[in-house]
């Protein structure tokens, strides 16, 4: 052959060892062996021993088959056992280029084999003898074995030496856990024992469904043990679809890891985010989630090994391309593979959001018995959408715990921000699907409470706007009778933030005795009256009938009689100096309309901040106070900003 055969198919054509020695076992594969054999130099790692006991070659098979590149076993009609071995194996070598990849890891190559009860036969190769064969445009011939160092009685024994040493990877363990990956025949079950320097590579080595949190397994296969201790879910998937050919059907699995770090291999595997293909029992492409394409988040959980024995059918044409780690991906067979795997993900993916929420959550609850009573309190509409959001938090990598419980802390803020909006679905979901927007939700404290204010004093304006709408003015005395007392911040915005909780209520006039000692006309010009303590002041109310016209006189008195009567209970109580303030609402102006300074000065002889308040300008006040603060909110709430952008 040209020396240009040997560099593109040999030489050049494999990058790891791994790879080159699946070829050697394949070939162990076919010839019935049931154990393979694997050595490497322990002190320089300069040589590697495969030996199996298959059928071993005759001197014929060596030269004629063998050593004959492109050597097709399941197309020689002389070859009863071509297709499939004496044990009924079907045969996984297809193109007869594979003893190339030897070239690609090793400068010497030395082969030795025999048939039961024949001699043995051997020869040995050398990459620079080939070259300068070639280069003087001379055939090469191997060098025969002499006899005293034919050690074989049945099987086939070959040596790499001169190994380079840019292709042994990080040692021989790393070694073992990569073979174990390339194979699924693997094992005494299965007849085929394989081992590295006295110890055997097992399904374990492979490092991946010790990894997988859920699991789904396709159905009539019983490869995947019953009871895995790390699995939590586990559902069937079907394995055809009623398009396809009778014979078409896959097996495996598809597992999902509880963290995208835990599919993180090491040096030894590497990366165990990917779905492995195999075919016949061994890889025939390394990751199929390279081309389903799919950026859902679901997928950097993913992990599994899917085989699909019709992608390398004997009266089909070979699929695999020459260094047989990937397939040929315009193949009518792995097109519908991949259709079928994308329908099938969609399933994994659903399944995957509710296991996940429903052990994410659990985590969380089992964490935090706070996290469980904020849940239990939410209607059933809203604690589904916030059981999402905490879900996704409880699944988020954080290192310490503490940090966890403040993402809590700060999911639970903007969730009650979004309910105000009604859009707690929807933030949830966006949360869920878009990590990043979910930690610049998250990250201003001051800016979610903002923002939580603005939507109460969004509604405080619509309740104020339907309350200007009323024309009749005994119609406005019933509303503001029911309404005024128990919402402070129609006089004042500063007196009932948007929590609540610096109200306190306390119904004290009648036990005071203040209203014992108005006259029966007052009483009767009175609509209510109450007592409040508010924002460090202790407060007193007295809603007057819309249509009684009031003096200015007679309310100064009224107010100084609920003065002092209230700072004789508080001094009694220990308050000798308390912040008292009466606010009359009336319906009708008064004389003294014209003068507010007289109208001032007589309410500041009550006590500072004393005041008349008309109907309709407690309703206009309240509402430019709140616009005001409306306005100046939007400008710098970065929340709403964001939020916005949804």
């Amino acid at each position: 052959m040209d020396l240009n055969v040997l560099e593109h198919l040999g030489i050049n054509l494999y990058s790891n060892i791994a790879a080159v020695l699946t070829e050697t076992v394949a070939n162990a594969w076919d010839a019935d062996a049931e154990n393979v054999t694997i050595r490497v130099d322990p002190t320089k790692q300069e040589w590697i021993e495969i030996v199996d006991d298959g059928i071993g070659m005759s001197i014929d098979d060596l030269n004629g088959k063998y050593l004959r590149v492109g050597y097709r076993r399941r197309d020689d009609p002389d070859d009863e056992h071509g297709k499939l071995t004496a044990k009924k194996r079907p045969v996984m070598g297809r193109k007869g280029l594979g003893k190339l990849s030897l070239f690609s890891i090793a400068e010497v190559i030395e082969v030795q084999s025999a048939q039961d009860g024949e001699n043995a036969a051997g020869f040995t190769m050398r990459v620079d003898g080939i070259k300068q064969a070639v280069a003087e445009k001379k055939p090469y011939h191997p060098v025969p074995l002499p006899d005293a160092e034919l050690k074989v009685t049945k099987g086939t024994r070959i040596v790499l030496r001169d190994i380079k040493r840019q292709r042994l990877g990080t040692g021989v363990e790393a070694l073992r856990k990569r073979l174990a990956r390339r194979f699924s025949v693997i094992g005494e079950s299965r007849g085929f024992k394989i081992t590295i320097d006295d110890a055997p590579i097992t399904a374990a080595d492979r490092g991946d469904l010790d990894k997988a949190q859920f699991l789904w397994t396709f159905k009539n296969d019983g490869s995947v043990p019953a009871e895995i201790a790390n699995v939590l879910e586990r559902e069937e998937l079907d394995e055809r679809i009623a398009e396809w050919k009778p014979t078409w059907a896959i097996r495996g699995w598809i597992g999902t890891a509880a963290k995208p770090k835990d599919l993180d291999g090491g040096k030894d595997l590497g990366n165990l985010n990917g779905i492995v293909l195999f075919a016949r029992g061994r890889l025939i492409h390394e990751n199929v989630l390279d081309r389903i394409n799919d950026g859902r988040h679901y997928t950097k959980y993913l992990t599994g090994q899917i085989e699909a024995d019709f992608l390398d059918v004997d009266d089909e044409p070979d699929i695999a391309t020459s260094d047989r780690q990937r397939v040929q991906e315009d193949d009518h067979r792995y097109l519908a593979l991949i259709a079928f795997l994308k329908d099938t993900l969609s399933d994994v993916e659903k399944r995957w959001n509710e296991w996940r929420k429903k052990h994410e959550l659990q985590r969380a609850k089992e964490q935090s018995p706070a996290l469980t009573e904020w849940l239990d309190q939410l209607e059933e509409g809203h604690r589904k959408s916030a059981e999402t959001l905490i879900a996704k938090l409880s699944s988020l990598p954080v290192e310490e715990e503490e940090d966890r419980k403040l993402l809590y802390k700060h999911g639970i803020f903007a969730f009650e921000r979004m309910k105000l909006r009604g859009s707690t679905e929807e933030f949830a979901q966006q949360a869920v699907d878009n990590i990043e927007l979910l930690f610049r939700l998250l990250a201003d404290r001051d800016a979610l409470e903002a923002s939580l204010y603005r939507d109460i004093v969004k509604s405080r304006l619509e309740a104020i706007r339907a309350f200007q709408k009323i024309v009749d003015e005994d119609a406005k005395e019933r509303v503001l009778q029911q309404y005024l007392f128990k919402h402070l911040w129609l006089l004042d915005p500063a007196w009932d933030r948007a929590t609540g909780t610096e109200v306190m209520e306390s119904q004290l006039l009648d036990d005071a005795g203040v209203v014992n000692d108005l006259t029966e006309k007052e009483k009767l010009g009175r609509v209510d009256i109450k007592y409040q303590t508010t924002a460090g002041k202790h407060v007193v109310v007295e809603l007057k009938k819309v249509g009684r016209k009031m003096k200015l006189l007679e309310l100064q008195e009224q107010g100084s009689t609920y003065v002092d009567k209230i700072k004789k209970i508080l001094k009694a109580k220990g308050e000798d100096s308390p912040n008292i303030e009466v606010v009359f609402v009336i319906g009708q102006p008064i004389d003294e309309v014209n003068n507010p300074d007289r109208v001032k000065a007589s309410m500041e002889a009550v006590s500072k901040g004393s005041r008349i308040v008309l109907y309709d300008t407690l309703i206009e006040g309240a509402r430019r106070a709140y616009a005001e603060y409306l306005q100046k909110s939007y400008e710098l709430d970065k929340l709403e900003k964001l939020v916005g952008s949804l």
